[in-house]
């Protein structure tokens, strides 16, 4: 009988990366019994997500047939509880929430382990040995850029369930090193989504015909940039910079903008947001993307003249298909500035801008845009190459060697 295999991570919310994981995951092993599992029991399904069940409650039902664990990517092994826990409440909920629990230790953790179900320090990694129900674990593409600065305990338990992991594949240079240092024989490999045009290419083209996504490319005719940003950049100042290189570069290039969201989680994008900075452009120029469904935001991309944005993923989603592309952070440093850079020093052609603040967008975008579409165009499949032949001995072991699935 064959083993079932649960693929974990934080897909139980509402993150664009998060969620194309998944269904990268998912394609790239058809055939296999799969199962969601993240800390909560999520219906995701309308974002184009899963069907997400609580990792302890999953484990309990399917512990008779000793199930296989894959951490599906993402930036996990840094991820404390409370980080973990905060991310699962509603938005509406979020503040309101922390500011009561920050002055009350015990509240807050007793809180905490309810929410994530456990009382793990780095909820969203997963060993055989706090898990017995479980045959064996993987790491595929995870980040932890944050892991040797972490907590003493918290390092200590990842590193103890990287080293009982069957295989571990990393991201980023900076991770490699970590677990290097710690004696883990991990791999570099660029991030799975880095395969999301072999996968899926035909569905985002068909999606790129419907709906919003139609309307959006016929209001636009001469081409648009798609430009996503978080809270980060939410001060007045932030936006007026934003707005002033946008209208300089995007006006002498005869493109139009098209404003997204990246994530519905709290600490993440908001709608609000998108006005304030499209109120400061000409109402003729730009558009805010209402929809914030998986394969919308994957097609939003694609059609794209280029991408800008706090998104990693989003990134990776312009880099697999040959577009220029530039990364937005904030003046002031950031967890996401470090994973951005992170990300980019390890797997980015020589050359290109990587990471900017407002304040440098303009001459950085000019340059972004001027790049070789041809160069642009081999770096993807280079990527996408090299991740597909690094994870063929996870394929193996997972007991499928088969080609890859276009959805």
């Amino acid at each position: 009988m064959e083993r079932p295999l649960i693929l974990f991570g934080a897909f139980d919310r509402h993150n664009f990366g998060d969620l194309l994981l998944a269904q990268v995951a998912a394609a790239w092993l058809p055939g296999r019994e799969l199962h969601f599992a993240g800390l909560a029991d999520r219906d995701l399904r309308r974002w184009d997500g899963f069907a997400v069940r609580a990792l302890p409650e999953l484990l309990a039902e399917l512990a008779p047939r000793r199930p296989d664990l894959l951490h599906v990517g993402g930036e996990i092994l840094d991820c404390s509880a409370w980080q973990a826990a905060v991310m699962l409440l509603p938005p509406d909920q979020a503040q309101a929430t922390i500011a009561y629990l920050e002055p009350r230790p015990a509240e807050r953790a007793a809180w905490v382990e309810r929410v994530t179900g456990g009382q793990a320090l780095a909820p969203y990694v997963a060993s055989c040995a706090h898990l017995p129900a479980l045959h064996r674990t993987f790491f595929a593409g995870v980040g932890g850029v944050g892991l040797g600065h972490a907590p003493p305990a918290l390092r200590a338990e990842v590193l103890a369930a990287l080293r009982t992991a069957a295989f571990v594949s990393v991201r980023d240079r900076i991770t490699l090193a970590t677990l290097l240092d710690a004696g883990i024989p991990a791999r570099l490999l660029p991030d799975p989504a880095a395969l999301v045009v072999r996968l899926f290419g035909d569905r985002i083209r068909r999606q790129a015909g419907t709906g919003e996504l139609a309307e959006l490319r016929r209001n636009f005719p001469q081409g648009y940039l798609a430009l996503q940003i978080g809270a980060e950049f939410a001060d007045d100042a932030c936006l007026a910079a934003l707005a002033a290189a946008l209208q300089a570069v995007l006006s002498a290039a005869g493109l139009g903008l098209v404003l997204f969201r990246a994530g519905l989680a709290p600490w993440h994008d908001d709608l609000g947001l998108l006005q304030r900075l499209a109120a400061r452009l000409p109402a003729a120029s730009v558009r805010i993307m209402a929809s914030a469904h998986l394969w919308d935001i994957c097609a939003l991309i694609a059609c794209s003249r280029g991408y800008v944005g706090g998104s990693l993923h989003g990134r990776i989603v312009a880099t697999a298909c040959g577009l220029p592309r530039l990364s937005l952070v904030p003046p002031v440093g950031s967890a996401q500035s470090a994973k951005l850079a992170a990300y980019l020093q390890s797997w980015e052609l020589p050359g290109l801008p990587l990471c900017v603040d407002p304040a440098g967008l303009a001459q950085a975008l000019r340059q972004a845009l001027s790049a070789d579409t041809h160069v642009l165009q081999q770096q993807a499949e280079s990527l996408a190459t090299r991740c597909r032949t690094g994870l063929a001995d996870l394929q193996g072991l997972l007991g499928f060697s088969g080609p890859d699935q276009r959805a």
